[in-house]
């Protein structure tokens, strides 16, 4: 009887982590939205790329406008894992790679190309 009671309350035991565990994991949804992403210290200074990323039946699409265009270019990829969003795609002739992770609900960091330091900040919309 009494290792009955064990196995139970090691069974409520796991439940109760998965629940906290799940409930602590990033949904794709904590990257939608538009952001301004800054990367430092390019060849040509530091930079601004304003980026959007929108979730449909759970794929994650995202878009960026380049400097002096008027529209928006799709992403080659934006796969989300947890905290973290990796995305590729051509700017200025070049293929590129961008890495951000979930700082607080509003900042993300990481890098380009493994290179350039990247720091995103999400772009609050006016309610009126």
């Amino acid at each position: 009887m009494k290792s009955n009671k064990l196995i139970l309350a090691s069974i409520i035991f796991l439940l109760s982590l998965s629940f906290v565990l799940a409930a602590s994991v990033s949904s794709p949804e904590y990257f939608e939205g538009k952001w301004n992403v800054l990367i430092k210290g390019t060849p040509e200074g530091d930079a601004t790329i304003p980026i959007r990323f929108e979730t449909i039946d759970g794929k994650t699409t995202g878009y960026f406008l380049e400097e002096g265009a008027t529209e928006e270019k799709k992403m080659s990829s934006a796969t989300i894992n947890g905290d973290v969003i990796n995305t590729s795609f051509n700017i200025s002739g070049y293929d590129v790679t961008l890495f951000l992770k979930k700082v607080d609900a509003d900042n993300a960091n990481g890098d380009l190309l493994g290179m350039f330091d990247a720091e995103g900040t999400r772009v609050k919309e006016d309610s009126k």
